[in-house]
């Protein structure tokens, strides 16, 4: 505890001293000021000693180094007040150190105590709330709607509904069926449920994924602080100054001065009192950084690893589309469907009631309504019969059909989950869920690499089919799926090694790895304990275009900083040479020093502003015309595109399947190329040249889908005349229409720009 408050009680204590001796001299006590200015630059000066000491021992080098000398020196040379002064600015440095450290503490404990603390333990006489550190094996809990399961069990209810995606990234619920085992961490999201205990808290899922998670904190590299980089040549200069002071003069209170006006203040205040400011606007802004070193780290990152569910994603379920099977209206089909689920608390239901009330449909009130967990809803609407659900539970007394066998292959094109539906025994349709990309995580990913991320790397335990279409939609550089938090946690490292390495996260999965990146950032706005604790930034607004900011206040806090370091230590240069040559006493040395640090406290201050706008570009006209000759060179491609668009249905099936495979070859290699670049290098270029902060969205919104298109078509390629037959050649011909037309307007979007850019 009082190493904690340390810093705050120096800064009391040397103030106090300080003051209490000058009022001793004013009062003709020399003595007695001598022995209050003393006193308190001994106890810097014993503090300052141990921890230098204890640097060295590391082999390390800090800037506390210069100013335990000039303090000693001050003091051995009778100069007690200039000691007290160095001691004073010592200890300011150090509390706006711990302030800083103590708001964003405070902000993330009152995130952390948002997690239930305690569980029910059922028995003879009922319930009993009990904190969860005392369950003990083969107790019996209960688990009401909304709450995590807080240990390890098995169990007893006949089904429960579980919300997984905080252990294994998937975003859709599952059900359990009874005996199975459940893992502490994950959510009920169904009916209350009934479990056996079979761990201890310390000893299940939650609190081995916390121990990986501080193994990997402890495994990451040492961050170097950049005052202890620059002290690192700053402390050699300053004693050649003042041994060259002593050998020109052989007085010791000349070589006295130049330690006094060398005593690293700049480094002392204008790091912390930037990173404090930086840290501050940040905090304004729902973003909270845990303290300077980390936010140090931030403004250096030069990869970043994402995981999808509830980062890249919005984590929840949502109605996509409705498919119907012959003459069926979409819209009977949703506000029968939602009349049922109405009974329903289970997300999917939730979601198909959200979708109804945004279409503004009329809800009749369900009757006879049965649900089997994990499966579907069965009831009445208005005396008609509806199920709804997985096929086999909606359609379970009918063989497969082709449409139903078509529309699950086409779940699997898209990576999404269904439900069917059966009106009075005929199947009606089906709708379809995703867990749709958040709107501005592509342009996240695009302002990321317009400030020099070299790669976008998005880890998840999903499906890799699923997976693929969020990558694609997002504009992610490298995809890994069905990774395991081991697994991430190596990828992170792996990473690391080559680069400064942020990972950004939201479920208890991902604290490992956020502990193992040199910056982890947790998407603290649901509370996920473990992540939140695990990560050095926590957004607290669930939005991801704030990690952004957070980049930009860092990186801008961190060139405050460094130009106060570099005018300060010039300034402070400037002074040791005219206090080497004997025109600068100590005391007076003492006091140009403090006018150099009121010169830096202000410059600091600036962190607290608005962000400065970005410099703009030119762009040459023999790169203008090196992209428009880029498109005439694909030119081929583009008519083999519409010619297949054109007929494909009515090519023989062979000539279809090879015409296709030989189309989809070029698209992947040479137009998917030429985008890629197009997205990866000439955007960012072309956006230096236009106002706003991403004039291009739109046009990089389309590069996107054309990706995500001719991904599709490869897929279809490679089932278009299998048996039995999934994919027909009428669904091919649409695809390829949609691509054609995309590709033709890109193009042309693209060369009314090159105009516009070649005009100005």
């Amino acid at each position: 505890m009082l190493d904690k408050w340390l810093g705050p009680v120096l800064l009391l204590f040397t103030a106090l001293t300080l003051l209490v001796g000058g009022a001793a001299h004013l009062a003709q006590r020399p003595g007695w000021a001598t022995l209050c200015w003393s006193t308190g630059t001994l106890v810097m000066t014993a503090v300052l000693l141990v921890e230098v000491m204890q640097r060295l021992a590391r082999r390390e080098a800090g800037v506390d180094l210069i100013a335990l000398l000039s303090m000693t020196a001050a003091l051995v040379l009778g100069q007690a007040l200039v000691a007290a002064v160095i001691a004073l600015m010592l200890a300011s440095g150090r509390t706006l150190e711990f302030f800083t450290r103590q708001r964003a503490e405070r902000e993330l404990r009152a995130l952390i105590d948002r997690a239930p603390r305690f569980a029910w333990l059922q028995e003879e006489g009922g319930l009993r709330k009990i904190p969860v550190e005392q369950i003990q094996p083969h107790q019996t809990l209960l688990v009401r709607l909304g709450e995590v399961v807080p240990v390890d069990g098995r169990l007893l209810s006949l089904a429960a509904t579980l919300d997984e995606s905080a252990l294994n990234g998937e975003s859709m619920p599952v059900t359990r069926r009874e005996g199975e085992q459940v893992s502490s961490g994950i959510a009920n999201v169904g009916a209350p449920i009934l479990l056996i205990a079979t761990q201890t808290a310390a000893q299940s899922t939650y609190a081995g994924i916390v121990r990986l998670a501080e193994t990997a904190r402890r495994s990451r590299a040492p961050f170097v602080r950049l005052a202890d980089r620059y002290a690192l040549f700053f402390i050699p200069l300053t004693l050649l100054f003042a041994v060259a002071a002593w050998l020109m003069s052989g007085d010791p209170l000349r070589t006295l001065a130049v330690l006094v006006v060398a005593t690293p203040c700049p480094l002392i205040l204008a790091v912390p009192i930037s990173i404090m400011s930086g840290i501050s606007r940040a905090a304004r802004r729902g973003i909270l950084i845990k303290d300077g070193v980390t936010l140090e780290a931030l403004a250096g990152i030069k990869q970043v690893f994402l995981d999808k569910t509830g980062t890249l994603t919005s984590g929840h379920a949502r109605l996509q589309s409705i498919e119907v099977n012959g003459l069926e209206d979409p819209q009977r089909l949703l506000g029968l469907a939602a009349s049922l689920a109405q009974a329903s608390t289970h997300p999917v239901s939730q979601a198909i009631v959200e979708a109804a009330q945004q279409r503004q449909l009329p809800l009749a009130v369900p009757q006879d309504v049965e649900e089997t967990p994990g499966s579907g809803l069965c009831g009445r609407i208005d005396g008609v019969q509806v199920r709804f659900g997985t096929l086999a539970y909606a359609h379970k007394e009918t063989p497969e059909t082709d449409w139903a066998t078509a529309m699950l292959r086409h779940m699997d094109y898209l990576a999404c989950s269904g439900s069917f539906i059966e009106v009075d025994g005929k199947l009606a349709g089906l709708l379809l869920f995703s867990d749709n990309v958040r709107r501005e995580t592509p342009q996240t990913l695009r302002r990321l690499r317009n400030r020099g991320i070299e790669k976008i790397v998005m880890l998840t335990g999903d499906r890799l089919e699923t997976a693929e279409m969020i990558a694609l939609s997002a504009g992610i550089d490298e995809l890994r799926a069905g990774l395991s938090p081991e697994d991430k946690v190596r990828a992170v490292q792996q990473g690391s090694r080559h680069a400064s390495t942020l990972m950004v996260g939201d479920g208890i999965n991902d604290a490992p790895a956020l502990a193992a990146a040199n910056v982890g950032v947790a998407m603290g706005a649901k509370g996920a304990i473990a992540s939140a604790q695990a990560a050095g930034v926590v957004l607290l607004v669930d939005r991801l275009d704030r990690l952004v900011e957070a980049l930009d206040i860092a990186r801008r806090t961190r060139y405050i900083a460094r130009q106060g370091v570099l005018v300060g230590m010039g300034l402070s240069l400037l002074a040791m040479a005219v206090a080497a040559l004997g025109y600068l006493p100590p005391l007076i040395g003492a006091v140009v020093q403090e006018g150099i640090d009121v010169v830096i406290i202000i410059n600091a201050l600036r962190a607290l502003g608005p962000l400065r706008g970005k410099r703009q570009r030119k762009l040459g006209a023999e790169q203008i015309d090196r992209l428009q000759d880029e498109h005439q060179q694909l030119a081929s491609v583009l008519s083999d595109l519409h010619r297949l668009a054109s007929d494909f249905s009515q090519r023989p099936l062979e000539q279809a399947q090879r015409d296709l495979f030989e189309l989809v070859h070029k698209l992947q290699t040479l137009l998917e190329q030429h985008e890629r670049e197009d997205e990866n290098t000439l955007y960012p270029l072309l956006t230096r040249n236009m106002q706003g902060e991403d004039p291009l969205s739109t046009m990089s919104h389309v590069h996107r889908e054309i990706f995500r298109l001719i991904h599709l078509l490869a897929r279809m390629s490679s089932d278009f005349g299998t048996q039995p037959t999934v994919t027909s050649a009428d669904q091919i011909q649409h695809q390829l229409i949609r691509l054609d037309t995309l590709v033709r307007l890109h193009f042309d979007q693209e060369e009314e720009l090159f105009r516009y850019l070649d005009w100005r």
